[in-house]
C-alpha cells in the first residue's frame, strides 16, 4: 500500500503535471508455486485483476483467478471476431414529442449476438471493448451502419428522421475523429444536418484541449451534439455553457419514483428549465409510466424517450412502426 500511495502523488516534469497509477499482483511460496516461472505467472494474473477493479491497488493470487483470466481471454477473442463473423446488430430506439406523439429521432444502440450467451445489449461488451481497444472499430461500424439504414427510411418518405449516435469517450479524443465521420457520412449519402452525437456528461469534461475542437468541427458541419446522462457527471456548468450542445437527456435515473422522491421532481423541472433558458433542446430519458409522463407535460418538458413508448428495434421492427404513423 505504500508503494501505491507513493507512485499515486503527483510530480512535475518541465512545469507540466503529472500522475500516475499503478496495479500490484502478489503470489506467495510456497501457496502459489514452487518456482520462480509459477510465481511470476501467478503474479501477472494477479496484477491484471488489479487493473479490472480500476487499477490503483493491488490483488494476492488465488486460483480462481485462472478462471476469470481464461473467460477474459475467450471473450476478447469473440469480441475482436464480431465484424468479420457480422454477429453485431444496430436496433434503433425512437425518440419522440409528447404531443403530438411523433417520433423525430432514432437512436442507434449496438447489440452482440453473441454464439453462446445469445443476445447482448451494450452494458454487457462496451466497457471490455473500450478497455482493449476495440471501441472505436465497433462505434464507426454503428454509425456507417445506423446512416446508411436511416436513409433508407428517409428515401422511403421519412425526410424528418434524425439520427443519434453515441461516441465513446476514446472516440471523441481522436484526432481524425471529425475526417472519419465525414467519410462515412460520404459513403452512406448521410446529410450531416439529420445525425446527433450522444456524450455522456463526464465524458465532455475529458481532455477538453482535444474535446472541444471536435466538437466545433462537427457543430460546424450541421452535426447537433447531445449531452447524455445529463445531471450524474461532474461537469461545470461554465464549460457546458461554452460547449456547442444543442441537446441535454436528462438521465432515466432521476424520473424514478416521481411520485414520491421531490428531489427528483426538482432535479427534473431545475434541469429543464436550465436547458430551455440556455435555448437549449431537452429530452427525459427512460418514461415508463403515464404518471412519469404527466409530470413532463406539467414542467414543460416536450421530448421524451423510453419504454412506455417504445423498446429499442430491430430496424424492421423500428421501419415498421414510422410506417404505420404511430408516431
Amino acid at each position: 500500500q505504500k508503494v501505491v500511495d507513493s507512485i499515486r502523488k503527483p510530480y512535475e516534469i518541465s512545469g507540466h503535471g503529472f500522475n500516475m497509477s499503478t496495479s500490484m499482483g502478489i503470489s506467495l511460496y510456497p501457496e502459489d508455486g514452487e518456482t520462480m516461472e509459477t510465481l511470476f505467472k501467478n503474479a501477472d494474473i494477479a496484477m491484471y485483476s488489479a487493473k479490472e477493479q480500476g487499477g490503483n491497488s493491488y490483488r494476492f493470487y488465488n486460483p480462481n483467478m485462472n478462471i476469470r483470466l481464461i473467460e477474459r481471454m475467450r471473450l476478447e477473442s469473440l469480441l475482436r471476431q464480431v465484424l468479420d463473423r457480422a454477429e453485431l446488430d444496430v436496433y434503433f430506439q425512437p425518440q419522440l414529442t409528447i404531443e403530438p406523439r411523433q417520433v423525430i429521432c432514432a437512436e442507434a444502440l449496438v447489440r452482440w449476438r453473441h454464439p453462446e450467451l445469445g443476445m447482448l445489449d451494450p452494458a454487457r461488451f462496451i466497457p471490455f471493448a473500450e478497455e482493449i481497444g476495440f471501441i472505436s472499430m465497433i462505434d464507426e461500424w454503428v454509425l456507417k451502419t445506423a446512416c446508411a439504414q436511416v436513409r433508407e427510411w428517409h428515401n422511403a418518405g421519412l425526410p424528418h428522421l434524425r439520427l443519434s449516435v453515441n461516441l465513446s469517450a476514446k472516440q471523441l479524443q481522436k484526432s481524425d475523429l471529425v475526417e472519419r465521420i465525414v467519410g462515412i457520412l460520404r459513403e452512406t449519402g448521410f446529410d450531416p444536418h439529420h445525425l446527433e452525437v450522444e456524450i455522456t456528461e463526464s465524458m465532455a469534461m475529458r481532455n477538453l484541449e482535444q474535446t472541444i475542437p471536435n466538437m466545433i468541427l462537427l457543430a460546424e458541419m450541421g452535426v447537433g451534439i447531445s449531452i447524455d446522462n445529463f445531471g450524474t457527471g461532474y461537469s461545470s456548468l461554465n464549460y457546458l455553457k461554452k460547449l456547442p450542445i444543442h441537446k441535454i437527456k436528462i438521465d432515466k435515473s432521476f424520473l424514478q419514483d416521481l411520485a414520491t422522491n421531490s428531489d427528483n421532481r426538482a432535479i427534473v423541472g431545475a434541469a429543464t428549465a436550465m436547458a430551455q433558458n440556455m435555448k437549449l433542446g431537452v429530452i427525459a430519458v427512460g418514461v415508463e409510466t403515464e404518471e412519469q409522463l404527466e409530470f413532463l407535460k406539467s414542467i414543460g418538458c416536450r421530448k421524451m424517450q423510453g419504454f412506455l413508448f417504445s423498446r429499442p428495434l430491430p430496424a424492421e421492427e423500428f421501419g415498421k412502426l414510422i410506417a404505420l404513423g404511430k408516431g
